[in-house]
């Protein structure tokens, strides 16, 4: 039983990752996000190539998709599953970003999950989380304006805020107040390294310009208009 409920939380945070903000706000505007800029259905790419309230409405749809998600997880694994409402939040929002990352009516091209996945963060109601990823992604792209390199920090900072907290005692249940621990949290280790490792595989191409030095910069050179480059 508790694996057909693992199941049908990735497929229920699949279908809520087909939901393509990016895509469907392109083509309110008449185009095809994919086909320009970085070709990247995300936010920072509707940022460079639609502006910035562009930017803002696609990161609030991609990060409440996800939230959405997990939220309905909670909901059920609370009433139902409290020993896997963490697997199941992480696995419900694990399939928004899958959804997202590789949607099957675009050909399985979708955006990077970084939005996606402070979705998920969010629904997680750790505030310490929050805290840590927050201010490691702010200070990141303030200081070097990579956003790509900030997404990085994230996932990085939250796989080992998560497990930092589990192996200390600080991941409880909610239900019963007791720390999490055995199976349930080291298979929630297991899906927030997923979550990492997807998004420094959509970000292969980044990490090469960044070793490189020619990774683009926020409110850099503007590549709004242009056919998509390969990034």
């Amino acid at each position: 039983m508790e694996i057909f409920v693992r199941i049908l939380c990735v497929l229920v945070g699949y279908c809520c990752g087909l939901v393509q903000t990016a895509y469907i706000y392109g083509k309110l505007h008449g185009i095809d996000i994919r086909e320009y800029g970085s070709g990247n259905a995300g936010t920072t790419n509707a940022l460079r190539v639609l502006g910035k309230k562009a930017g803002l409405i696609v990161f609030l749809g991609d990060l409440l998709k996800a939230t959405l998600a997990c939220v309905l997880a909670r909901l059920i694994g609370t009433a139902y599953f409290p020993d896997i409402l963490y697997p199941m939040i992480l696995w419900s929002g694990l399939g928004v970003v899958i959804g997202h990352n590789f949607p099957f009516y675009m050909n399985f091209k979708g955006g990077k999950g970084i939005a996606a996945t402070a979705g998920v963060i969010l629904g997680l109601l750790d505030v310490r989380i929050m805290a840590i990823c927050l201010a490691a992604f702010l200070l990141c792209v303030i200081v070097t304006r990579y956003v790509s390199l900030g997404s990085l920090v994230v996932v990085v900072l939250f796989f080992l805020s998560f497990v930092g907290l589990g192996v200390t005692g600080g991941i409880l249940n909610p239900t019963t107040g007791t720390a999490y621990q055995g199976r349930e949290l080291y298979e929630s280790y297991v899906v927030i390294f997923i979550f990492a490792a997807l998004a420094f595989y959509r970000h292969k191409a980044n990490i090469v310009r960044l070793i490189h030095g020619n990774e683009n910069k926020l409110f850099g050179q503007s590549r709004t208009g242009e056919k998509k480059n390969g990034e």
